[in-house]
């Protein structure tokens, strides 16, 4: 994708020196290592033998399931899960740098999109972050992948989320990352256009797990839908796209279908159990819309 040289969005919000491990005060729960425990068992031990002491201990626990480190104190378990090789640091940068400029791009196509129908876009800020941190919808961490919380309006994009999608599931090409952020702008697009709200609501009224699933499916393919629209519309304004781009956005699709998921870690496939579609689905949508250009043909809900 050609990227550099552009704008980049100033609507960033960079976690990535205060998230991950137990630093900073921004990271969710996380179990302590063995040679943490070990190290304070002769701290603890005399703390058991008081009431004064299981009351230091339960402060102590409070705070740190609160998110403060209280052995931050003693110097323990400060580590981080940022990168700490030069090489791996500037490798870093470069993708933050790169995530904020397709950001600056979806601003600019959405906001075109939002002025023909005589609206104003109100952007979304994104958080870039490593390991965990906060969000408006609960504590965000690394397994839980990229997504949107609708609740403070921001992109959570985990950028160890890009090693995984590499390693684990083949997908390569900064292509594929631009489509994983151009699919979680598109559920603040859902989001604006009270989409996510009216999904709720009548989950709240569907039976069962398999038909809330369904609801929830329709939800994602759309975003995929919004992130071919995006791709056609700035392609369009400014030329982004360079040989294999459109296949590494594809394979990307392909490789997060809930059906290729399935089948590489438990080995069978559930499609009633399904919350973001096949790979044949999510490949069809984002297609469509870069194909159309037209946010009248992402309608899944028909």
């Amino acid at each position: 994708m050609k990227w550099r040289d552009r704008r980049r969005s100033s609507n960033v919000e960079d976690r990535r020196a205060s998230s991950g491990g137990f630093g900073g005060g921004s990271g969710g729960f996380k179990m302590p290592s063995l040679q943490t425990l070990f190290f304070l068992y002769p701290i603890v031990k005399p703390l058991l033998r008081s009431k004064f002491g299981l009351l230091v201990l339960g402060i102590g626990a409070f705070a740190y399931i609160s998110g403060f480190n209280p052995l931050s104190l003693l110097g323990v378990g400060s580590q981080q899960s940022a990168p700490t090789s030069k090489k791996a640091i500037q490798k870093d940068d470069e993708e933050a740098a790169f995530m904020a400029t397709v950001l600056a791009d979806t601003e600019d196509v959405w906001s075109a999109i939002f002025k023909q129908a005589g609206l104003r876009y109100r952007p979304p800020k994104m958080v870039l972050y490593r390991g965990s941190t906060r969000s408006g919808c609960g504590y965000a961490q690394a397994q839980m992948g990229p997504f949107y919380c609708p609740n403070d309006q921001k992109v959570y994009i985990d950028l160890g989320f890009f090693d995984e999608l590499r390693e684990k599931f083949g997908a390569t090409g900064d292509f594929a990352q631009a489509y994983v952020l151009a699919h979680e702008v598109g559920h603040h697009i859902q989001n604006l256009e009270g989409t996510l709200e009216k999904v709720e609501m009548a989950k709240q009224r569907s039976y069962g797990k398999t038909g809330q699933n369904k609801l929830q499916v329709k939800v994602e393919l759309q975003a995929d839908c919004y992130a071919g629209i995006w791709a056609h519309h700035a392609e369009k304004m400014k030329g982004i796209l360079e040989e294999g781009d459109i296949d590494e956005a594809l394979n990307a699709a392909s490789a997060i279908g809930d059906d290729r998921i399935q089948k590489q870690t438990t080995g069978y496939v559930m499609p009633d159990s399904f919350t973001h579609g096949s790979s044949k689905q999510r490949m069809s949508w984002f297609y469509r819309g870069l194909k159309t250009g037209d946010v009248r043909s992402c309608n899944t809900f028909q």
